[in-house]
């Protein structure tokens, strides 16, 4: 709700609610429970997630449609934050840009049903997971590091992958799952997902919205930050017999997001997917497994300075302006998995192609009489395999190998800021990449599991690194000329230990990366800032670790540490937008129908720091304050079938920002010094799951 006088009376009938310690319990299985034939997401004995453990070494899976803590979020990037070594880099209410071990961008590979929906704007105000909306997938699963050749090219920092399950009916009936929330500063959501089907085939519908005000800090400023957002999708599923599916679905959305670190907000981010997919499981001898998918998906991003603000006659842009971009990304998958006693192979083939366009005009609305201009072309071929051998014993080797052909064109006539003729015009740029891994891992014992992996990544560098640079390396033309691909080598390293009591697990990680690539931004006068992309030479480390501890039947305990540390070899210096070492403590309690909880965040203060230094999203604003924040939940089952959750972030209604952020924009008051974006005050949420 818009936190105003018109919004008070709401926020205290809520506070009201909220003191009646309304409690959670998890939601149960359907009584036609889904076959999905993959790992299942990981059940957590609390409703309100504050924290995820692994599921098996480096890899996470967990349920998007629970509620979660801080308030549920409206975005893929704020899911992820619960997850130890996940951060965002923040600017105001929505839509922030992920981040894992201080890793950015196309370093991490997110997929959503099987496939790539990426951004279009060369800011990444519209970056992948703005299109995401968590709660209309059954699962999230991610992988840490190098550690995966499956999912696409890259992700030499991770894979995250939105998924949805295969209905499986016996008989004809339905299944529903429905959502409600309510929250300060008007916040309101809702989530349907209705499928009907029988034995022979199904149709799944499922959609969300969601919206929010301007938030308040904790000193009682208002920080532009609106957002109103919806999605839509439908799917259609033959399945003849219990290992076959073919499915064909299409899907929609658009949103509006008001920004406080930018100088434009989005006026709009509309999205069109189609997509069709065949699995064929329990295939004849040791061939187990057939997939295939191709899919199709178009955002389509507005930005401009008149929706959602008013021009500042004192910017670089005193007059109305807007910019319209589009990226259409297509593609398709097929793989294959064979399966010998205790030897698994999947191997398979991927492609991927992509096209950026934009139009822009002077003036209100008047992009639209202007003619699509097409900037970049990227196509992307890949091959893969991984192997397992000793799969379902104690012991057990990992590993995998990749070859991409990569290549890009550059369509631009012009380039630079001043429209200046661009030395690589109709240029095109061919790279040949491998990556691969081998990981071991081993069962100590029944409760104590070890791994250890080495990775190697090759990736091309991506939109936001060749074309939004206003220039590249010294000596270059520019940056598509000069860029080179990034190489990064990892070892992972790290222990579980698993007991009906005590969950306990600690990661960590040191790598090289070479031809890193960096951004610098210096002041470019009337023009505002200038940014020059080049490759250095880089190190990162750090380390997760995590606890879950029962006491007794109904209190759990448990705490979270994450730390990452990175370093310019070439010049040095600290690598830029590095998170601080940040902590989690957790307690829950939880009866037969209700439970409490409480989320204790404490971030430590960032010294190392290398100012002016980041990516095409933000830079380094120099070293940043520590803070700790508390954060009170609670629960009721009302039926099996309904439960309801409430919560209280930032209880104490603490007033700071996270060292992940942009600076406020002039537009709306901040000043000309770079102040980072304060986070929301006291907010308080209730929310309603019902499950049928």
């Amino acid at each position: 709700m818009n936190v105003s006088s018109r919004s008070a009376g709401a926020a205290t009938r809520l506070s009201v609610s909220l003191s009646l310690a309304l409690a959670a319990l998890p939601l149960h299985a359907a009584d036609r429970e889904r076959d999905t034939g993959r790992a299942t997401a990981q059940t957590l004995d609390t409703l309100v997630v504050t924290a995820s453990a692994p599921s098996s070494p480096l890899h996470w899976v967990t349920d998007p449609r629970l509620p979660r803590q801080p308030v549920p979020a409206s975005d893929g990037a704020d899911y992820l934050k619960t997850v130890p070594g996940f951060a965002a880099i923040r600017n105001g209410g929505t839509n922030g840009d992920p981040v894992l071990r201080g890793m950015f961008g196309s370093r991490l590979n997110i997929v959503s049903n099987e496939g790539n929906l990426i951004g279009a704007c060369p800011s990444r105000m519209d970056n992948p997971l703005s299109y995401i909306a968590p709660e209309t997938f059954d699962r999230l699963t991610i992988i840490k590091g190098p550690q995966s050749v499956r999912w696409g090219a890259g992700a030499s920092a991770g894979t995250i992958r939105f998924e949805r399950d295969t209905p499986r009916f016996d008989a004809p009936g339905i299944d529903l799952n429905a959502s409600a929330l309510v929250g300060s500063r008007n916040r309101n959501d809702q989530v349907l997902d209705l499928t009907a089907g029988a034995s022979q085939g199904y149709v799944r519908v499922n959609g969300n919205r969601s919206e929010a005000d301007d938030y308040k800090d904790g000193n009682g400023e208002v920080v532009p930050s609106k957002w109103r957002k919806w999605n839509s999708d439908v799917a259609v599923g033959w399945t003849p017999d219990a290992d076959t599916v073919l499915e064909l679905s299409a899907g929609t959305g658009d949103a509006i997001a008001r920004y406080a670190g930018r100088g434009m907000d989005g006026a709009a981010f509309r999205r069109t997917s189609y997509a069709a997919r065949f699995e064929r499981d329990n295939l004849p001898g040791a061939w187990d497994k057939l997939q295939a998918n191709v899919y199709y998906n178009d955002a389509d991003h507005l930005m401009d300075n008149y929706t959602l603000r008013t021009p500042n006659p004192d910017s670089a842009m005193p007059m109305p302006m807007a910019a319209n971009v589009d990226r259409r990304t297509t593609g398709g998958r097929i793989s294959s998995e064979w399966r010998w006693q205790a030897i698994a192979i999947v191997a398979g083939l991927d492609a991927q192609d992509s096209r950026h366009r934009s139009r822009s005009g002077m003036g209100r609305n008047t992009y639209r009489q202007q003619p699509w201009s097409t900037d970049a072309r990227f196509e992307n071929l890949g091959a893969f395999t991984e192997i397992t051998l000793g799969e379902g014993t104690a012991q057990r080797w990992v590993g995998g190998l990749r070859l991409d052909r990569a290549e890009v064109t550059d369509a631009r006539a012009g380039s630079g800021m001043m429209g200046m003729p661009n030395p690589t015009a109709g240029q095109q740029r061919r790279e040949d990449l491998g990556s691969g891994f081998v990981r071991f891992e081993r069962d100590l014992s029944p409760s104590l599991t070890g791994y250890a992996g080495i990775g190697h990544s090759e990736r091309m560098p991506d939109y936001w690194e060749l074309f939004s640079p206003d220039m590249g390396p010294m000596g270059a033309v520019n940056a598509f000329a000069g860029i080179a691909p990034e190489k990064t080598t990892q070892l992972d390293i790290g222990l579980q230990y698993r007991t009906t009591r005590l969950d306990a697990w600690v990661s960590a990680y040191a790598g090289r990366l070479q031809d890193y690539i960096l951004f610098r931004y210096m002041d470019g006068g009337m023009m505002g800032s200038m940014s020059q992309a080049s490759n250095v030479d880089a190190r990162i480390a750090g380390a997760e670790a995590g606890a879950t501890w029962t006491v007794g039947t109904q209190w759990k305990l448990g705490g979270t540490l994450a730390y990452a540390w990175g370093q310019n070899r070439s010049d040095g210096t600290p690598l830029p937008q590095m998170p601080p070492l940040e902590a989690r403590l957790s307690a829950n309690w939880q009866g037969e129908r209700w439970g409490v909880g409480a989320l204790g965040r404490a971030v430590a203060h960032q010294h190392r720091v290398a100012d002016n230094q980041g990516n095409v999203v933000a830079r380094d604003l120099g070293p940043s304050a520590g803070f700790a924040t508390l954060a009170l939940n609670a629960s009721y089952r009302i039926s099996e079938a309904l439960q309801l959750s409430a919560g209280i972030d930032n209880v104490f209604d603490r007033a700071y920002s996270e060292h992940l952020n942009l600076a406020g924009s002039a537009d709306f008051g901040f000043p000309a010094d770079p102040v980072r974006i304060n986070e929301p005050g006291r907010t308080a949420w209730m929310k309603v799951n019902y499950r049928y």
